[in-house]
């Protein structure tokens, strides 16, 4: 079982960031996860969050859950565009906005997944990010997943068919179980035990209170060494949550 869905005890889990590779406020936050906060980035669990396609919602309906999304409006969708292009230049960033064409967000999620069972998860968004914020490239297109196969030294067919595989569709749903057993209502989101925090601009308070509880219990936060983390940078508050969705 992967990182993104291992269980025991919930009490005892490693803090989670949950991602969407759709969301350009979770490519914000995972810029920043990585260039400010690179220490978090290795300790936490990195979990998708992805609108299932009609067939996970029917898996997801079997196993008793349910997906906590609600489609944006036309206005709040424009403000968007406006919102992420000013934290992008505030953080030095150039984007290309993607057009998406009837989207199956398994492709992308799923191939997540796959790259995740053989340790190349943050490897795998890393290329998803860039062909989708910085090429403007489709990643629901199956040939754009496979075209990551070679970098991350995997299979071209694994990747791209992520989304055929019936065991990576069960850990699909398995992870949107997560998703609602979280109360992930947006990405992205980051939750430590019982403390849960909602957008970009909450991600240094998420790292604070990792690095706190770390200094006074190393042992206490499963996955997260005792050694202390680079400095925090801080972020821009504009006041907006920063979530998409």
């Amino acid at each position: 079982m992967s990182a993104a869905v291992r269980g025991g005890r919930r009490r005892g889990r490693v803090p989670r960031f949950y991602f969407s590779l759709r969301s350009p406020y979770s490519w914000l936050a995972y810029r920043d996860l990585i260039d400010r906060y690179p220490r978090t980035a290795e300790a936490v669990e990195w979990v998708p969050f992805f609108e299932p396609d009609e067939l996970s919602r029917k898996l997801l309906a079997e196993a008793g859950g349910a997906f906590p999304y609600t489609p944006m409006s036309a206005e709040k969708h424009r403000y968007i565009l406006q919102d992420v292009r000013r934290l992008a230049a505030g953080r030095g960033l150039e984007f290309t906005w993607p057009v998406d064409r009837e989207p199956v967000w398994e492709v992308p999620h799923l191939g997540y997944l796959a790259a995740a069972r053989h340790g190349r998860g943050p490897e795998f968004v890393a290329l998803a990010a860039r062909a989708r914020w910085e090429l403007g490239l489709d990643i629901c297109d199956r040939t754009v997943i496979a075209g990551f196969a070679g970098e991350l030294g995997l299979g071209q067919e694994e990747l791209a068919c992520a989304a055929d595989d019936s065991s990576l569709r069960a850990e699909g749903v398995r992870v949107l179980l997560e998703i609602q057993r979280d109360g992930v209502f947006g990405v992205p989101f980051f939750v430590d035990h019982y403390d849960k925090y909602w957008g970009v601009d909450r991600l240094p308070d998420f790292v604070a209170a990792i690095e706190e509880r770390t200094a006074a219990d190393p042992a206490g936060v499963p996955g997260v060494s005792g050694t202390p983390l680079p400095p925090s940078v801080s972020s821009v508050d504009d006041g907006h949550a920063g979530g998409c969705g």
